[in-house]
């Protein structure tokens, strides 16, 4: 009796591969509805910002790309002059 229970845990022993692959899939919805039982619980643990937190670090972001956006324009706008005075300089 030992014997057959170990074929039948090992894999390719002499288990109905058939038989567990039904199984399984008749415990399909059931899984499924755990799980999203299971994910309602915790969304509902989730501490959501409000919506006045939410606008304040939006525009914080655009705030601060609009100011990086500048800053590398002015920036890559310097160094593309100069770079043309050096070849212009050393063209010759």
């Amino acid at each position: 009796m030992a014997q057959t229970a170990r074929e039948q845990s090992e894999p390719g022993g002499a288990g109905n591969s058939v038989t567990d692959f039904f199984q399984r899939l008749a415990e399909y919805p059931r899984r499924m509805n755990k799980f999203f039982h299971e994910v309602r619980v915790e969304m509902k643990l989730v501490n959501w910002p409000s919506w006045e937190d939410v606008k304040s670090t939006t525009t914080v972001v655009i705030v601060t790309v609009a100011f990086f956006a500048v800053y590398f324009l002015f920036t890559d706008t310097v160094f593309s002059r100069l770079e043309g005075l050096v070849w212009h300089h050393f063209k010759h």
